[in-house]
């Protein structure tokens, strides 16, 4: 493939990063992903073929070290962070934020909810949240101390909640879009006892950069 022929640096790393998918890659791994299936669960339209070929990429650039099944981050791919961040940082604070509008896929919402878990939140004894999102497959994930699991199926414990509505007003609450009440004031349910439903919000840590306002709040 042709570079851009510039000695310039941000040339340079941009013939590496540039291509589609690859920061997304490094994410799923700054995220701690480090199995190939595990870093395509983050990142669902990717195909086998170009995340073999992206993970290459990022291999002979020195940015990841292929050990058996796994693939994990050199220094230099860790120093990827900063990039990572900046960039989500500025999507956050300057792109529009209008869920109902976008393509948005459910899987990575819910991979970074697992991620995102709360621990020592949780109720004391296991139990399984019930995700029934309007026009997807039913996901179940499991809360216990120290565990979170995505599952297709119930794995056998209680299930006393469950979350539902609209995939836009999930998007919302989690990206930080708008309050969990807001979000359920635009359709998100949770059914269940009043006090798991009270205390649901708390069980995570939400999206990373939830906390980024975007520029037309911050300059009002």
């Amino acid at each position: 493939m042709a570079g851009y022929g510039q000695f310039c640096a941000v040339a340079r790393a941009q013939e590496i990063l540039g291509g589609r998918w690859t920061l997304l890659v490094v994410r799923e791994m700054l995220c701690g992903s480090r199995r190939f299936n595990n870093i395509r669960r983050g990142i669902p339209r990717i195909s086998r073929t170009v995340l073999s070929e992206r993970l290459q990429a990022l291999t002979e650039a020195g940015a990841v070290r292929h050990t058996g099944q796994d693939y994990e981050l050199t220094e230099a791919g860790r120093e990827l962070a900063s990039l990572v961040q900046a960039s989500a940082v500025w999507a956050q604070r300057w792109l529009p934020r209008e869920a109902r509008n976008e393509d948005i896929d459910l899987e990575p919402v819910l991979v970074d909810m697992q991620r995102r878990v709360r621990a020592t939140a949780l109720p004391k004894e296991p139990l399984v949240l019930r995700i029934a999102i309007a026009k997807h497959k039913p996901r179940f994930l499991l809360l216990s101390f120290g565990q979170a699991a995505l599952c297709t199926h119930n794995p056998g414990f209680p299930e006393p909640i469950t979350l539902g509505g609209p995939l836009h007003a999930l998007v919302a609450w989690w990206r930080g879009d708008m309050t969990f009440a807001q979000a359920r004031q635009t359709g998100l349910t949770m059914a269940g006892p009043k006090k798991l439903v009270r205390e649901f919000p708390g069980w995570f840590e939400r999206y990373a950069f939830a906390d980024i306002a975007p520029a037309s709040k911050a300059a009002a």
